[in-house]
């Protein structure tokens, strides 16, 4: 039958109330509690979604957009419909109370995306270059530890206990989808943590402003297949971590700084590595 004139032609169902059921459930995965009983995680803005899509499809339950965002982003969104994922239009509002980072993008992933290996064992075999974050608890400083690992071409990162939670929005949002590119690992302790990686024949090396090694001057040391031991953002490295490594490293500061953010010198050991390791 011919829609009558003046009439609007049908348009694809939208979520439209920013107070429904659905709404409510996803926007409270910005808490860890009812991420750990759901199972569940938020991705957030359009590069992260992006990564999520591409490497780990099967885990993605729920995509989220709105409709200037799925006009900017109509090949991500080819993608998902060629992966079979659920696509939900929703309007500026109900994104908005979903996020507040989003972008007009958000995926509800499962947590089982991130445990993609039988254990650490099979995640180390063969590891030339791993981060291990020994009390990092700044979600951002985390992330991008995690997103520099992936760009140095690190093997995994793993976050002993005390570090901030993996799923936290913005340690997720940080790693600008890194996080679906490696295998990372939470919640061991660091003593587990250095037994397996001198199993794995992998030496430890501590980021540390009083190292009695300079960066600079130990190639040789770099080129070994080599975990990293990174520490707290205000406190550095405590002397249980420094006790378990093998060498203890200093990157030279040459100005004026009395030392250098975290990630930043996570940034500079992982490349230091990498270029030791490549040039060889």
């Amino acid at each position: 039958m011919p829609r009558p004139e003046g009439a609007r032609a049908p348009r694809r169902d939208v979520i439209d109330n920013p107070g429904s059921q659905r709404v409510t459930r996803v926007a409270a995965l910005a808490r860890r509690g009812q991420r750990t009983r759901h199972g569940r995680f938020l991705v957030e803005g359009p590069q992260g979604v992006r990564e999520a899509v591409a490497h780990v499809p099967a885990h993605v339950l729920d995509l989220y957009v709105t409709e200037a965002a799925a006009q900017r982003h109509v090949g991500l969104l080819d993608q998902a419909h060629a992966a079979r994922l659920y696509v939900h239009r929703v309007t500026d509002q109900v994104m908005a109370a979903m996020s507040t980072d989003a972008q007009g993008l958000l995926a509800v992933v499962s947590t089982e995306a991130l445990a993609r290996t039988a254990g650490l064992d099979e995640v180390l075999a063969g590891a030339r270059l791993v981060a291990v974050l020994t009390e990092a608890q700044d979600p951002g400083n985390a992330g991008t530890i995690i997103r520099a690992a992936d760009a140095a071409g690190a093997d995994a990162v793993l976050l002993a206990r005390g570090s901030v939670e993996v799923t936290n929005p913005k340690v997720v949002r940080a790693t600008a989808g890194s996080l679906f590119h490696l295998p990372v690992i939470s919640g061991l302790e660091l003593t587990e943590v250095v037994e397996a990686l001198h199993t794995a024949g992998l030496t430890v090396l501590a980021a540390d402003a009083h190292g009695e090694h300079d960066l600079f001057e130990v190639d040789a040391l770099l080129a070994q297949p080599s975990a990293w031991l990174l520490g707290n953002e205000a406190r550095g490295l405590g002397p249980e971590a420094l006790s378990q490594a093998d060498a203890v490293v200093a990157i030279p500061v040459f100005g004026s700084a009395e030392s250098l953010n975290v990630s930043t010198a996570a940034a500079v050991c992982l490349y230091a590595s990498a270029r030791a390791q490549y040039a060889g």
